[in-house]
């Protein structure tokens, strides 16, 4: 039963998967496989031929692919796709592929974002799900239920909500980072009192920094919401300038008092 109250019965089905040679997309087979559904691998290079035989049959075409490489499989796609079939993506962004999709394709589309990467634990299985406006129910309710029947969590939201707090959790994040390691780089004097906190946080960041910046750089530009967040950020940096430490610390401390009778963040 879907968050909506729709019962699916979309159990079995053929998923098409473009970008199934990727980390995410690899994994998302696999479990899709395992789930029962019938799966169509599809990756570079996309040709009318793969493209077609891949998508023919298929209830569900699910997008596995960088935001920046859309507009190029859209157009490729575009002709392909026949309703009732369900366009889904699953970027990191909303608003914008949104737009794109729907540019592309009059039929049924929703986005959604796993908030989990390639290897999740089994209590990191949380999906946004985005539905474009006009999408029947049952069609969100299909996404839903495929996701769910993977052993994952889906929750609906809308296309802006989830980029507004995508650019304060993860954009700001690497924005944050970066501009720390930054003022630090090229001041070889200071190496001496590097501390063991320090260098977890350099570890921390190491895999941000040396393999994922350009995934993380793309996801920035393409979030309408992430100078919002770079405005809000500089706010309390404004705040510790004047010297009100003691303000940012209360403030911080929410974490930890909002959660302490659940044990943790709550979702």
């Amino acid at each position: 039963m879907s968050e909506g109250g729709f019962e699916s019965d979309f159990s079995g089905g053929k998923v098409a998967v473009i970008g199934s040679n990727g980390r995410m997309g690899r994994m998302l087979c696999t479990r899709f496989k395992a789930a029962g559904y019938d799966v169509a691998e599809i990756d570079q290079p996309l040709t009318n031929t793969s493209l077609s035989a891949g998508l023919s049959g298929a209830s569900v075409v699910l997008l596995c692919i960088p935001a920046a490489a859309f507009v190029t499989v859209l157009h490729q796609i575009g002709s392909i796709l026949q309703s009732p079939q369900v366009l889904v993506d699953i970027t990191s962004v909303k608003v914008q592929p949104m737009h794109q999709m729907q540019h592309a394709y009059n039929g049924p589309i929703v986005g959604t974002h796993p908030l989990f990467g390639p290897d999740p634990k089994a209590d990191e299985v949380r999906v946004a799900v985005t539905p474009a406006e006009g999408t029947d129910e049952k069609h969100v309710a299909m996404v839903e239920d495929l996701f769910a029947r993977i052993g994952c969590e889906p929750f609906r939201t809308t296309a802006e909500a989830h980029d507004e707090a995508a650019a304060l959790i993860q954009g700001l994040n690497f924005i944050t980072t970066v501009s720390y390691l930054a003022t630090l780089a090229h001041k070889d004097e200071i190496t001496p009192y590097l501390t063991p906190s320090f260098q977890r946080r350099l570890d921390a960041a190491k895999k941000m920094m040396t393999e994922d910046a350009e995934l993380f750089e793309g996801l920035f530009e393409a979030n309408p919401s992430s100078h919002d967040a770079v405005r809000s950020f500089r706010n309390m940096l404004n705040i510790a300038a004047g010297g009100d430490i003691n303000v940012l610390v209360e403030r911080a401390l929410w974490w930890w008092r909002e959660n302490s009778n659940t044990g943790g963040v709550r979702h």
